[in-house]
């Protein structure tokens, strides 16, 4: 059983998974500066903001116009959709009862985000980067988050671009969390040890961290960064 992506895939995910993901609190939110890398398509943003939450959100898929996303999302989500349903037992089935029930959670969360991309362009929300290379001066956050793209996608990214990721949030945030470890073989990605001696060496403190969420079977460790 496995799943493979020849590239990134637009999916979005809710507010409450990242909240999931992270095991993030209120105090945690309330009144920070948090940064979301790679967010893409995620509601997470919009979500935030609306509860009052200071978020920004950056991806290179920000470039791209409402239209243009669109159309991204309608070429790739039946893909990943089809590969969720020839793995099923990769998955553990509690939020969701079946790969329908994702679909549309995920569907719903990316037409929250096509709905606010404009509103939140403009409001600097939403940014149109990529790690590596953040456009923010040291230390402008104080938690930076990574959802289901660092070690998931472990065999599209190399082990250096992981260490250059992570030392990148590690500049621009206080505290960083990358959620999860494991890759699309579903198991523990190759990259997870080596971003954590390189970061250690640099006298960041690193933790796995047990979450409660789990939807990837296994996948319910994060990695928490902290100066």
């Amino acid at each position: 059983m496995t799943i493979t992506y020849d590239s990134v895939k637009p999916w979005g995910r809710l507010f409450a998974e990242y909240v999931g993901m992270f095991a993030l609190t209120e105090s945690e939110l309330r009144g920070k500066r948090i940064l979301g890398c790679g967010d893409g398509p995620a509601s997470f943003n919009v979500e935030a903001t609306a509860q009052g939450y200071r978020i920004t959100s950056v991806d290179p898929i920000y470039a791209l116009t409402v239209a243009q996303i669109e159309q991204r999302i309608a070429e790739t989500w039946q893909q990943i959709h089809a590969q969720m349903i020839r793995n099923l037992d990769m998955f553990v089935w509690t939020a969701f009862n079946n790969p329908d029930e994702v679909k549309e959670a995920r569907l719903g969360a990316m037409r929250q985000f096509l709905a606010d991309l404009d509103q939140g362009r403009d409001e600097g929300r939403y940014l149109d980067a990529s790690l590596p290379d953040l456009p923010f001066e040291d230390a402008s956050f104080d938690l930076a988050l990574c959802s289901n793209f660092l070690f998931l996608y472990s065999e599209n990214l190399s082990t250096d671009f992981h260490i250059a990721a992570t030392v990148e949030m590690c500049r621009v945030a206080r505290e960083v969390r990358i959620f999860p470890l494991m890759g699309l073989a579903n198991q523990e990605s190759e990259h997870v040890v080596p971003v954590i001696e390189a970061l250690t060496a640099r006298g960041w403190i690193v933790e796995r961290v047990p979450v409660a969420y789990e939807f990837l079977r296994g996948a319910n460790q994060m990695l928490r960064l902290r100066r």
